[in-house]
């Protein structure tokens, strides 16, 4: 042992230098090199490691002694450090090698029996050998003596055997006859016997009574005969397909008595393997066993063999590291051919298929199986799972693609009214247990948006059993996607600016949706998708995050609260704050609402072109004459006396009137969604005005300047924008900045040309009077033309006009 020091001692010094050129002990700043000084000094020091007198305790008390307590203190930790990333190298190499690691320890076991069985054949040798050499010197020395005393030689008798002796000369034609006979236990216990008198033989010396050692070694030779013999006759046995159960474990526990465990776990995994090859042969998926029923009985025969190998290997061979290695293998290999045979049988056909359901149903079967072993220390749902992972996504797109078919085939007929789900419960979803109490049975909507709605309910109870192989996220990106697609077709339904009447673009193509003409119909679009978003699917969606189910809450607490009076936009601000609470949930839908603003702003748009630019009469458009000559010839002298705003923004407050009292009938109990696009309608056209550098241009610039009539007019369209907002409560603050940027912007436009817009302007209160004067008398025109004079609507008097001038929305 004293060689083997050395060579220690200096590898540990290597590893020491490699330690310190690691950490930057040897070499200079950011790692530069040093003097070769430097270097010839430390390694005078690292000598010490390798003198052969090297006493640690005395090297660590010199160190310490020379230390401060911080020297220390930084050194244990320094020593703690080099141990943990030492530790964690060991456990990376050993994770990365797994597979290596376990087959070069079975070779191991292999050629350690090998070793043990020939250094038994050379001592047996070495004895047999030793023996033969001293009878015939014992025997040379007497026939010398007896020449010599008397030359008379004295007739040899034969020599009388011991007990034992006679006993080890039976050994071997008692194991042959249990050999034959096929005892294996009264086989092994001759063997036992026979390995007891070996060892008493090779200790008593040639004792009077005992056993020679040359007997002794004949003894063993032909228990080692014997030995492999039985170990052969065992292995061909195990082999046998009716070998199974007690018999199977006799015969693994009787290999493994005879010194070859590693031989006999291997032949016990060889043999389950086997056994269930042979019962998969049988069981041909034909007919009706396709899907479920064959995925049960193929998972039955895998998973219960597993499980019995794995009681198998502990109840013969205990907790051996290298057998529960093994094992786990060998369990590994059988799940990946289980796997195969599932997604060629039943998943592929389903996945191609789009049949979720049914191969969710064969995946939630497997694992359940699979879950099973657990107990066992076999932890396969892993496996299982990373498998059949990529037949799961390819079922998800497979499905996905035929909700967007059926929405997209169904959007080509929506008429855009929005309805309860009632006729489609009694359709092909009625079946469904989840629609009869489920999400959307109070929120009209389009049947466009219905299907849509119940066919992700559909899809998503299907997928919901498999989060646990981590397809919620690909499962909401597909419905964010899906959702937007939905949202395309919508932007596509809204005519723009130059389509004929049915809805084609003035190229000719296709538009493959039927248009929403009419506002009621528009706010129809914006209803789906809204109350998609907003509520209904993250509703669903909730499933797919753990502990989602747990936090939304239930139906029944759903209709108590309405039964208490509750009405169901509170409902839905209740679960927006639950949801909110799930950070999952929380990212998903701020991408659907992204959805919901590109078709409300695409909403907005068109109509904000439609005022601008495609008014019927010249008039009613926005342009920078329409301030600029109204001081031509003088102006109008009564423009004060009945200041009314210019037509355009007489037409905004015409269709916002109009896009309110649709919206309230409409989307009842939604009135959000409606005050959201009007404020973004305002928003949108004043920012309009404020960009529109044309129109600009030709105030501040133009040849004609901006006269005292023309500023007045503009202050006062602006006032009227900013009171019309208020009384239909969708005033926003963004809106009244740009009014007010723009105001100041007109203002100084007039001063820049020579005018004292002080001594023009009136005071703020007559232009707040002057707006709501004209809103009050264009709320009486409207009901006139509406021939409802008791409308909601018109119930706004001017002095609520005062009350509401402080409020805004969000």
């Amino acid at each position: 042992m004293g060689s083997v020091k050395p060579s220690v001692r200096h590898r540990g010094s290597g590893a020491l230098s490699n330690a310190l050129h690691s950490d930057g002990i040897i070499g200079g700043a950011n790692g530069s090199p040093v003097s070769n000084g430097s270097i010839n000094h430390l390694r005078n020091e690292l000598s010490e490691f390798e003198k052969e007198d090297f006493d640690a305790q005395a090297y660590v008390r010199l160190k310490c002694q020379s230390m401060s307590e911080k020297g220390i203190r930084k050194l244990c930790d320094d020593l703690l450090g080099l141990k943990k990333s030492s530790a964690e190298e060991m456990r990376k190499s050993v994770y990365a090698n797994y597979a290596a690691f376990i087959r070069t320890s079975r070779e191991i076991s292999d050629l350690e029996g090998e070793l043990v069985a020939m250094r038994n054949l050379l001592n047996s040798q070495a004895l047999l050998v030793r023996s033969l050499a001293e009878t015939g010197t014992s025997k040379t020395a007497a026939g010398t003596a007896g020449a010599d005393k008397e030359e008379k030689v004295f007739p040899l008798h034969e020599k009388e055997f011991s007990v034992l002796e006679r006993r080890a000369q039976a050994l071997p034609d008692i194991l042959d006859v249990l050999l034959a006979e096929k005892k294996v236990d009264q086989a092994l216990q001759v063997l036992e016997e026979g390995d007891r008198l070996v060892a008493e033989g090779f200790q008593s010396t040639g004792s009077e009574g005992g056993m020679s050692p040359v007997a002794a070694s004949e003894l063993q030779v032909a228990l080692f005969e014997r030995r492999a013999r039985l170990a052969e006759q065992l292995a061909e046995a195990i082999q046998q397909p009716f070998f199974r159960g007690l018999e199977l474990r006799s015969a693994i526990a009787a290999l493994d008595k005879l010194g070859d465990g590693t031989r006999a776990h291997t032949l016990l995994l060889q043999s389950h393997h086997e056994r269930l090859q042979h019962n998969m042969r049988g069981l041909r998926p034909s007919g009706t066993s396709y899907g479920g029923a064959h995925t049960v009985a193929l998972s039955q025969l895998v998973f219960s063999a597993i499980a019995q190998a794995s009681s198998d290997s502990v109840a013969v061979f205990g907790e051996e590291p290298g057998y529960a290695s093994e094992l786990v293998l060998w369990a590994r290999s059988e799940t990946e051919l289980f796997s195969s045979l599932v997604k060629r049988h039943v998943l592929s056909s389903s996945a191609a298929a789009g049949g979720l359901r049914a191969a969710a149903e064969c995946v939630q079967i497997a694992l359940g199986h699979c879950q099973l072993l657990e107990d066992q220390g076999l932890a396969l749902c892993p496996v299982l799972s990373k498998l059949v992972r990529p037949s799961m996504e390819q079922a998800l797109e497979a499905n996905l693609t035929r909700i967007e078919e059926s929405v997209s085939a169904l959007a080509a007929a929506d008429d855009w009214v929005l309805s309860h789900p009632g006729a489609m419960l009694r359709g092909s979803y009625g079946t469904r247990s989840s629609y009869g109490t489920g999400h959307g049975l109070h929120t009209k909507l389009s049947s466009s948006a219905h299907r849509f709605n119940f066919m992700v309910q559909d899809f998503l109870e299907d997928v919901a059993p498999l989060i646990s192989m981590q397809l919620g996220g690909p499962t909401l990106d597909g419905l964010s996607m899906l959702f937007d697609q939905y949202v395309d077709m919508l932007i596509k339904a809204v005519p723009s600016l130059g389509e004929d009447e049915e809805g084609g673009v003035e190229s000719g193509t296709n538009r493959k949706v039927r248009p929403a003409t009419t506002e009621s119909q528009q706010l129809a679009l914006l209803g789906n998708v809204s109350a998609l978003a907003d509520e209904l699917l993250p509703r669903c969606a909730s499933k797919l995050v753990p502990g989602g189910m747990q936090t939304v809450m239930s139906r029944d607490d759903l209709r108590s609260a309405t039964r208490r009076g509750r009405d169901r936009d509170q409902e839905r601000n209740q679960f927006g704050n639950v949801a909110n609470r799930l950070p999952e949930l929380k990212d998903w839908r701020r991408m659907l609402q992204r959805g919901v603003d590109r078709l409300r702003d695409h909403l907005c748009r068109q109509h904000v072109l439609e005022l601008i630019y495609f008014s019927e009469e010249s008039v009613s458009q926005l342009s920078s004459e329409t301030y600029l000559k109204l001081d031509n010839d003088g102006g109008d002298p009564n423009w004060l006396q009945e200041p009314m705003p210019s037509p355009i923004f007489q037409t905004l407050f015409y269709k916002l009137t109009s896009i309110q009292q649709a919206g309230s009938e409409l989307l009842a109990g939604r009135e959000r969604v409606v005050v959201v696009l009007l404020m973004r309608l305002t928003e949108t056209l004043v920012i309009w005005l404020s960009e529109d550098q044309d129109f600009w241009d030709a105030i501040e610039d133009g040849e004609n300047n901006l006269g005292p009539i023309g500023l007045q007019q503009f202050v006062l369209d602006m006032q009227f924008v900013i009171q019309v907002a208020i009384n239909g409560r969708f005033s926003s603050r963004h809106m009244r900045q740009v009014v007010n940027d723009v105001t100041a912007r007109a203002v100084t436009a007039f001063a820049a040309a020579g005018g004292d817009p002080h001594s023009v302007l009136q005071e703020d209160e007559w232009f707040l009077n002057a707006a709501q004067e004209a809103v009050r008398r264009l709320l009486e025109d409207w009901n006139r033309q509406a021939g409802s004079p008791t409308a909601s609507i018109s119930a706004q008097s001017v002095s609520s006009f005062r009350s509401h001038g402080s409020e805004e929305v969000a």
